[in-house]
Formats: C-alpha cells, sequence, structure tokens
C-alpha cells in the first residue's frame, strides 16, 4: 500500500477499507510515514469525515497499536466512566466510590490535566503517600479487594493515539468527530471495561460549545463503543459553569469528600448520583435507573461509598486520614478573597476563564511537563444563579504568592456578569443516550 493512493481516496470522499486503515495505523505508530503526509491525510478526514465503519476500525486499531489491558483477574462486570474534560469536574472520585459501594468493579486508567480542565491523576496524587503508577497484578488485588482503583495511565497504551494527537493538535484537524471519537474510544476498549458510560461537557467550559456538536459527538461514540462489543451510553451534562464550589486538585478531593459524606453542593451531588446510577445499570446491578439512583443514594447515606473510597486511597499508598480530617490536604499559604464588584444576580460564569484564573493560582499546567501547586485553585462562594450584594466575598483564591493571586483575580472577575433579573439555569443533565 501507499499512503498517497490512502490520501487521494479520501480526498475524493472514499471509504478506506479494514485493511488500509489497519495497514495506516501500524505505519504511523511504526514511524513509517512521514507526519506531513498523515498530516494531509488528517486534513482529508476534517474535511470529507469517516462512515461509522471507519470509524469502529480506526479505533480497534488504534486500541491495538500498545498494551490491550486484560482484566479477566477481576470478576463481575467492569464499568468505565469517561468524562469530556471540564472545569471542577472531581464526578469520578465521587461516582467511582458510590458505583463501587453498589458492586459494580471500577479498574480505571485516568490522566493528568492540561489546559484549564483538571486531570484526576493530579486531583489524587494531592493525598500525601498515594500511588497512581500501581503494578498491573497489584492492580487487580486492589480492585478485588476494595471495588475500585484510579491509576495512571500506562504510557504503552495507545501509541498510535499520541502520534496523531500530536499532529491534529499542530494541524488544526482537533475537532473533527470521527477523530475525537476514535481517540476517546480507543483508549476506553484499550482500558479493558466491559461497559462505558460517557459524560459528554456542554458549555463554555467544555471542548463542545453547542448542542447539536455535543449530541453528535456523543451519539456517534456510543455508536462505535457499542459497534465494538462495548455497552455504551452516555449524558449530554452541561459545563457552562464550574462544576461544584472548587477548582484545583487538594480543593477538589476536598469537596469530593463533602458530597460522599452526604453535604457539599446540589448540583455535583445530582451529577454524581445520576452517573453512578448509569454505571450500576450498565453493569446490570439494577432493572432500571430509579432503582439503580435509590442504590447509589442509599451507599451515601449508609457512609460505605466514602468507606470505599478512604479503602482505596489506603490500598494504593494514600494516607486516608486526610479524608476524614481534611485540613490536612495541602492549602496554598496565600488567600485572596474576591468580593461581587456591584448588586444582582450572576447571570455568568464563564467556566474556561475560572480555569485559566485557577491555572494563574498554579492548579493547572500550559504544558506536560509544568510543575502543578496541590494546593492552589478557587474555592466558589456563589454560581451562576446567586443572588449577591455589592462587596459581598464570592471567591477565595489560594496560591503561593500575593502576585499570582493579584493576576488570577482580574481574569476571575472577566468571567462573571452580574445583572438586575435573574438568570435562567438550564438542567444539569441535558441528554440522554443509550440509558
Amino acid at each position: 500500500m501507499r499512503m498517497y493512493d490512502i490520501i487521494h481516496k479520501k480526498r475524493q470522499g472514499g471509504e478506506l477499507t479494514h485493511e488500509e486503515i489497519a495497514w495506516l495505523v501500524k505505519s504511523v505508530t511504526g514511524g513509517s510515514v512521514p507526519d506531513y503526509q498523515v498530516s494531509a491525510l488528517l486534513m482529508a478526514i476534517f474535511f470529507r469525515g469517516m462512515t461509522p465503519e471507519e470509524t469502529v476500525d480506526l479505533t480497534w486499531e488504534m486500541a491495538r497499536s500498545g498494551d490491550m489491558a486484560d482484566l479477566s483477574p477481576i470478576p463481575g462486570v467492569k464499568v468505565d466512566k469517561h468524562s469530556t474534560g471540564g472545569v471542577g469536574d472531581k464526578t469520578s472520585l465521587i461516582v467511582g466510590p458510590i458505583a463501587a459501594a453498589c458492586g459494580v468493579k471500577i479498574a480505571k486508567m485516568s490522566g493528568r490535566g492540561l489546559g484549564h480542565t483538571g486531570g484526576t491523576v493530579d486531583k489524587l496524587e494531592s493525598i500525601p503517600g498515594l500511588h497512581m503508577d500501581v503494578p498491573r497484578e497489584r492492580f487487580y488485588e486492589i480492585v478485588n479487594k476494595t471495588g475500585i482503583a484510579l491509576v495512571g495511565q500506562s504510557g504503552s497504551l495507545c501509541p498510535a493515539d499520541k502520534k496523531l494527537y500530536a499532529l491534529r493538535d499542530v494541524t488544526n484537524t482537533v475537532d473533527s468527530l470521527p477523530l475525537i471519537a476514535a481517540s476517546i474510544m480507543s483508549k476506553k476498549l484499550a482500558a479493558g471495561a466491559d461497559a462505558i458510560l460517557l459524560d459528554v461537557k456542554l458549555g463554555s467550559g467544555a471542548f463542545m460549545k453547542t448542542l447539536p456538536e455535543a449530541v453528535e459527538l456523543a451519539e456517534l461514540m456510543v455508536d462505535t463503543g457499542n459497534r465494538a462489543g462495548r455497552r455504551t451510553a452516555a449524558m449530554i451534562t452541561d459545563m457552562d459553569m464550574p462544576l461544584g464550589r472548587c477548582i484545583g486538585n487538594a480543593l477538589e478531593v476536598r469537596e469530593a469528600v463533602e458530597i460522599l459524606r452526604g453535604d457539599g453542593d446540589s448540583r455535583l451531588t445530582e451529577l454524581s448520583l445520576e452517573l453512578a446510577a448509569g454505571m450500576i445499570t450498565l453493569a446490570g446491578l439494577a432493572p432500571d435507573n430509579s432503582s439503580a439512583l435509590a442504590k447509589a443514594r442509599e451507599t451515601v447515606a449508609s457512609g460505605s461509598a466514602f468507606k470505599t473510597l478512604c479503602d482505596m486511597v489506603s490500598a494504593q499508598g494514600g494516607d486516608a486520614s486526610c479524608l476524614e480530617d481534611t485540613s490536612k490536604l495541602p492549602l496554598s499559604p496565600w488567600e485572596l478573597t474576591v468580593s461581587a464588584p456591584e448588586s444582582g444576580y450572576i447571570t455568568a460564569l464563564d467556566a474556561e476563564t475560572c480555569g485559566l484564573a485557577a491555572m494563574e493560582l498554579g492548579a493547572g499546567r500550559e504544558s506536560k511537563d509544568d510543575e502543578i501547586d496541590y494546593g492552589a485553585g478557587i474555592a466558589l462562594l456563589a454560581n451562576k444563579g446567586a443572588a449577591v450584594e455589592s462587596g459581598q466575598p464570592i471567591a477565595k483564591l489560594y496560591a503561593q504568592s500575593e502576585a499570582q493571586c493579584a493576576q488570577a483575580k482580574e481574569r476571575f472577575l472577566c468571567a462573571i456578569t452580574i445583572e438586575k433579573e435573574r438568570p435562567d439555569v438550564q438542567p444539569l443533565i441535558i441528554k440522554r443516550i443509550g440509558i
């Protein structure tokens, strides 16, 4: 085969065969085709798209380009949850323990944060002593003992995706829906779960800015997962404002603990319970969503979900006493209170801008090699829809220096719109697909 012919075929709107896609992924992984030709093909796909069959073939070949996790030593149905990224999204820390306490097996590989969205690995590493790099046999043991393990993603998982994504990033072809779907779903297939629940974010703090785009992506990923033999479902959820009250690694761990103890932000609680119910349903442990939701609520009320998180943290070498007493978690030394500049209702709290402000405080990274400050971030005292008075505290910023706080404060204030009329706040769960 020749890369020239594959580029020409796709440029003309043709459908690539399984053999052509398999050759392509093998060649990209092995480095036998030059980047300029791969970039040309990515641009052709961007404009011409891919059929569902092509997308599934690309997803499977990317998944097989590296290690494929074997979760057979873990009995029961293994369910994975993936979020397309948001600001203040700590749901994996909440949803996983709830679902695991209901009998779902959670053997999840997560990533670090990059840009304005945080990563589950970074949040968990703010817990002293916790190891995200866990040997395979120990990984199985932890899941079989506690029901859940959240570990860092293997460097040998989906190498084809890493190479393709790097080229998509520099050729402005990131927002091709088939390529997004293949990128996400290939990692999910390689991670070995039997079922997958997708949380597709929509709004200012999400990659998908419009509902039609979010629905198209969610339906494509669900179809891809189901065609690949994994029971897959999706929820499209609101990310037009930060999720919960905290943005930043240790701050978000604190908030996750609050939710698991039956306290905390009502919208974050609602979403976490709904996602957990979706995982319980996909695992076949409840006949319908309402029954699954009741099971999820009971694990929080009884304390079993919080105990599951503590057990997992201890099993991965972390200091679980930091969950019993969250004041032991890191908190950056410099604190700055932000006050409302005028009276009225918060009609907008732009999630992406809030995430960028948290980055300036030290809670995020611009490149993968940047160090982060686990104790930095933003604690929101008011969110979209809240009535505020001029001079009322609306947020606290935490960083290592006064200068960082002052700079982040200016950006944070740009995220806020205050008007006289109470705004409409859209539902948290906008659409369900396959569940």
